[in-house]
């Protein structure tokens, strides 16, 4: 008998569903021995991990300015007017949110 190309072994347990999703994205990539296709995305695969506390940190300050203008709104509820200097910091809490949604969208590109 030939000796092995490859004399080490590797093991690892999945569930039925990790099976069936594992043969599904076999037969998809078109390979038809298990071992191949496992080394190959053991080897080439790529697990892509991504630094989101940018966004943690946008989404809390957009919260807050939320809050602020929540505030607002049920003052100008309760009262059934608005003042100018309220108006005016309304909009620039408004002008604050879309600044933090286009430097997100910038971001990610």
């Amino acid at each position: 008998m030939a000796e092995r190309k490859r004399e080490i072994q590797v093991k690892f347990w999945v569930t039925p569903e990790e099976k069936k999703m594992i043969r599904k994205k076999m037969i998809l990539s078109r390979t038809a021995n298990m071992g191949a296709y496992l080394r190959k995305m053991a080897i080439d695969g790529i697990i892509v991990n991504t630094d989101t506390t940018y966004l943690e940190k946008q989404f809390f300050e957009m919260h807050k300015i939320g809050v602020n203008v929540n505030q607002l709104a049920r003052l100008a509820n309760a009262t059934g007017s608005v003042t100018p200097e309220e108006m005016k910091e309304l909009k620039g809490m408004i002008k604050e949110i879309w600044h933090i949604l286009r430097s997100s969208a910038s971001n990610l590109q």
